[in-house]
């Protein structure tokens, strides 16, 4: 099907070529004002402004969409969630504001391993029925990609089902969906004293399976003092890398404890979570190939310090966001939530924000080069706002729903 979108008061993120961005260039956001946008069979096929549009559609299709008043942007690009799980935690939540620290939670068999214990119990049919409500949620929020971890299974049949259940999404999802395998998300209970008995299980029989059956795009681990040390981290992304899995990994949540500076070196697509940066760990991020990930609304669930944002632009590092969405820690898969706290308390300006949330996200999950900006031979993957005064209005006014409509392969969603 053909469609044009007619009289788009500002098409953002227009792009005629592309590349990740960092530094300064984070604040620049080209668009077109009072545009046209045309689509065929789910594709940008052409874009310009209004007074090009005989030129350049010389023939207009039969499907018209009239954008008068409204701003057209592609869809986020979440590329960090934890979207498969068995059940919520809001009776942690509670426990939280009672006072219990995470260590009191964990010690009652609260946290990733409550998680853990629910997943075991849930079927394969039902992780993929509640994950795909929870993905069909972010869509109709704005969302046109997404990256799901394992984590949760925490045993060779635990990690194997919930894999073979981000498979099943990938397959039936409308937008691109890419797996990390994140069997070092902690030590199971029966591991605490053997660690190394546990990287043996997820590295000589889970990766294996893995590769066989194609279940994971990337390798992650949860690299943080009482969990994985860049030592294990290292040995565990040599082993994935044996079956081409690039590594996106948590580091410098708590603590900074050279997790970044592994990562680094073992040429990490992506360092998520960076809640904790010291100078030094800044520069070294500036100066890499390595994009840094930043979950806000994680931070902000936890009552953690915000991520040094700021800091690390102004440094030249990458800078991409995404939602963490998780029962334990960042129970939402907002990226309008997480644009706002970037813009309000990572002080990102509006136009870094929708850049690390759109192409850079886009990077993050090596999905360049089919979303995360408005570019011919895309796809057809955008947000269409409610009426709005400016573009700063869209991170500005956090507790309005400004989207009125998302377009998915040239479809708007139902």
């Amino acid at each position: 099907m053909t469609t044009l979108i007619t009289h788009i008061q500002q098409l953002v993120a227009v792009r005629d070529s592309y590349h990740l961005l960092r530094g300064n260039e984070m604040q620049s956001l080209p668009l077109l004002e009072d545009a046209f946008l045309l689509v065929e069979d789910g594709i940008i096929a052409q874009y310009g402004k209004m007074y090009e549009l005989e030129l350049k559609v010389p023939v207009l299709p039969a499907h018209i969409i009239d954008a008068t008043g409204q701003f057209v942007l592609p869809t986020w690009c979440d590329s960090h969630t934890h979207l498969v799980f068995a059940q919520s935690r809001e009776g942690e939540f509670i426990d939280k504001i009672k006072g219990l620290s995470y260590a009191d939670i964990a010690a009652r068999g609260g946290g990733i391993l409550n998680s853990a214990e629910k997943l075991a119990a849930a079927t394969e049919e039902e992780l993929f029925e509640s994950g795909m409500v929870r993905l069909q949620e972010m869509m109709r929020l704005g969302t046109g990609a997404v990256e799901i971890k394992s984590g949760y299974g925490l045993s060779l049949e635990g990690e194997l089902k919930m894999l073979r259940v981000i498979k099943k999404i990938k397959a039936a999802a409308p937008i691109p969906v890419k797996a990390s395998f994140l069997g070092a998300h902690t030590y199971p209970a029966a591991y605490k004293e053997s660690h190394a008995a546990y990287i043996s299980l997820l590295v000589d029989e889970l990766l294996p399976v893995i590769a066989k059956e194609q279940l994971a795009d990337y390798i992650d681990v949860f690299c943080e003092s009482g969990f994985f040390s860049p030592a294990e981290m290292e040995t565990i992304c040599l082993a994935a890398g044996q079956y081409g899995l690039l590594p996106k990994l948590h580091v410098n949540q708590l603590n900074s404890i050279g997790g970044l500076q592994k990562a680094i070196q073992l040429n990490a697509l992506s360092v998520d979570h960076l809640e904790t940066m010291t100078p030094v760990d800044i520069q070294d991020l500036a100066a890499s190939n390595t994009i840094g990930t930043l979950l806000p609304t994680a931070a902000f669930f936890l009552r953690m310090n915000y991520q040094p944002a700021r800091q690390m632009i102004d440094a030249g590092a990458a800078i991409a966001l995404a939602t963490d969405y998780n029962p334990g820690s960042s129970p939402s898969g907002n990226m309008n939530f997480v644009l706002s706290l970037s813009c309000i308390q990572l002080k990102m300006l509006p136009e870094e924000a929708i850049n690390a949330a759109t192409i850079n996200a886009a990077y993050a999950m090596e999905l360049q080069d089919e979303l995360g900006s408005i570019s011919i031979g895309k796809k057809a993957n955008l947000i269409f706002t409610k009426p709005m005064p400016s573009l700063a209005y869209l991170p500005y006014a956090f507790g309005a729903n400004l989207i009125d409509k998302v377009m998915i392969n040239g479809i708007i969603l139902a």
